[in-house]
């Protein structure tokens, strides 16, 4: 996948603002913009999930059909937009956390469309001096096309990548990164894993290809999950999930706070362990909008570090680096 996807679907520039703070408000966005594109993929005849958090978030790199779709489901469930917005706003600190620990290298997989507080956005703006490294990966190809644009435009090429593939495929996937060359497997990696593994259901296994990227991860690397969770009675929440069988992510599941812990490993859990987005090292904010009920955020969250004694798979040795210079 190169940039000739982008050209073939029309995409020649990203609409995202720049920004390292939290995500805009909803105000921000008016279904009058135009979204960036054109038309001849599949998942343009369909609501993509990728989008509509796009649209969502605030952004602008979405189309009709995206939209139309989010506002339904904002009027079932009118928290949609903010729980969204948390499990962003939770990404960036955990982003936060990350360098602030020293590490240098992020990858993202599931990274969706380019939206304000990605990876990189946080890198460059609040730590310039640090040169870190992101790579975004994506197996849905507009996602893709329009990663591949932002980073031609205003970026450090060298620094960040993005790649074209699928979370499942964890080993060729692993070999993609590394062959970008902007992610050296000897050292500590934040690997970010937000907002998807609740379209992937248990007879897949996700926590086959989680534990095969645990293993090829160096010791002190940071991984950061979050998860939709819904309540047995929650109707509003239960529709919702229910209607993404319209969208390209048509299977959703719905795990535990148990159930995402596992995911983790023998890893060591970052205070205050697996929460809700909202309640993971949260700013002081006068008057949150989920008020006394965290679990309306729907997004369990969790950050968690290998132990630096802690070996690396042998078969990670593997791994072709003989592009790094």
């Amino acid at each position: 996948m190169t940039t000739a996807l982008a050209n073939r679907i029309g995409i020649t520039h990203v609409a995202t603002t720049s920004s390292a703070g939290e995500p805009p408000e909803h105000a921000n966005r008016t279904a009058a913009d135009e979204p960036v594109g054109g038309q001849g993929l599949d998942s343009l005849e369909r609501p993509s999930s990728a989008r509509i958090y796009d649209y969502l978030l605030g952004g602008h790199n979405n189309y009709a059909i995206d939209r139309e779709f989010a506002d339904k489901q904002e009027k079932i469930f009118p928290d949609i937009g903010n729980a969204m917005k948390s499990n962003r706003a939770f990404t960036i600190r955990a982003i936060r956390y990350a360098i602030g620990a020293g590490i240098c290298q992020v990858v993202d997989i599931g990274s969706g469309l380019p939206s304000p507080g990605q990876a990189h956005d946080i890198a460059d703006t609040e730590f310039p001096e640090r040169g870190v490294r992101v790579v975004y990966v994506d197996n849905e190809p507009i996602a893709h096309a329009h990663s591949e644009v932002l980073l031609g435009s205003g970026t450090d090429p060298d620094r960040h990548a993005a790649v074209f593939g699928d979370y499942f495929d964890a080993d060729d996937l692993w070999q993609k990164i590394v062959d970008t060359g902007a992610i050296d497997p000897e050292e500590p990696t934040c690997l970010l894993v937000t907002a998807l593994l609740h379209f992937m259901l248990p007879a897949t296994r996700p926590e086959a290809a989680m534990r095969r990227y645990r293993e090829l991860l160096a010791p002190g690397s940071v991984l950061v999950l979050t998860h939709g969770s819904l309540a047995e009675d929650d109707t509003a929440g239960h529709a919702v999930a229910a209607n993404y069988a319209h969208t390209t992510n048509p299977d959703t599941f719905s795990r535990t706070a148990a159930e995402l812990t596992e995911f983790f490993g023998d890893w060591d859990l970052v205070d205050p362990g697996v929460v809700w987005t909202v309640q993971w090292r949260p700013p002081p904010e006068h008057a949150p909008w989920w008020g006394y009920t965290p679990s309306r955020a729907r997004y369990l969250a969790g950050v968690a570090v290998k132990p630096l004694g802690a070996s690396t798979s042998e078969d990670a040795s593997g791994v072709d680096t003989s592009h790094r210079s």
